[in-house]
């Protein structure tokens, strides 16, 4: 191997894309090594991932939390490339798979079944919740309101609580394993959600309506109930692992 064959082993760095930062290709010789945006988007990405790790070897563990990538252009070819990937998947599926358009509304008749957009089944299941509508005996049997009226007043409280949890939970975790509690109580909410979309289809489910309304509120506490165990019990080797990563990445002075 002669001299100039080694200085080209170490410009091409070892990925066959990539040369190193002293010796920059220009943009004629980049463009006639590149075919397309998908190899473009790679050798950003290869160059991006290499300086990372140049620029982590040479750093100290405090100059690590500041370090990021350039705007130019590995964010941009990056955000191109997924917003090219999703709207070319938008349109193939508006291309191959049209909306149906039905016959027009009759304003002069009722549908049969009546039913919100989809993503609000659950506020429409909370409508129906009057079987737990109390009936009080000082009113004669009679029930202290309507079931809508008790029905919008779930809605408002289930918002409500959902609105507040935030300004409760001020904790920095980003991972479930790290709040057992407050991703079960997640957990319970998505629960209730479906459930209670669930009750609001009840004429088109193939089972019986008591079963499905006591479904509807045991399903949504079991399930929080079971993922805070299984969380709490994760949470210990986690924690352990973490903090080992912790001190491995920060070593105490």
């Amino acid at each position: 191997m002669t001299d100039n064959d080694t200085q080209d082993v170490e410009t091409d760095g070892g990925t066959g894309i990539v040369a190193p930062d002293d010796e920059t290709p220009t943009w004629r010789e980049r463009k006639e090594r590149t075919e397309g945006l998908s190899r473009l988007t790679y050798e950003y990405f290869e160059r991006a991932r290499s300086e990372d790790e140049s620029l982590r070897r040479e750093s100290d563990y405090v100059e690590r939390d500041v370090l990021a990538f350039p705007t130019w252009p590995h964010e941009t070819v990056r955000n191109l490339a997924l917003t090219s990937f999703f709207v070319g998947m938008i349109i193939f599926l508006s291309a191959t798979l049209p909306p149906h358009i039905g016959d027009p509304a009759n304003p002069n008749s009722t549908p049969a079944i009546i039913l919100p957009d989809w993503y609000l089944y659950w506020s429409f299941g909370l409508l129906k919740l009057g079987p737990l509508n109390p009936e009080l005996a000082i009113l004669g049997g009679q029930k202290l309101m309507a079931d809508r009226t008790y029905g919008v007043l779930a809605n408002g409280i289930v918002v409500g609580a959902i609105a507040i949890v935030p300004f409760i939970n001020k904790g920095s975790a980003r991972r479930p394993v790290e709040q057992p509690f407050w991703a079960a109580v997640g957990v319970f909410g998505i629960g209730l959600a479906f459930t209670l979309s669930m009750l609001s289809v009840k004429n088109l489910m193939p089972m019986n309506v008591d079963l499905l309304f006591d479904l509807t509120f045991l399903v949504p506490p079991i399930m929080g109930i079971v993922t805070y165990a299984v969380l709490k019990t994760m949470r210990e080797g986690y924690m352990y692992d973490l903090n080992r990563r912790y001190y491995r990445l920060r070593p105490p002075k």
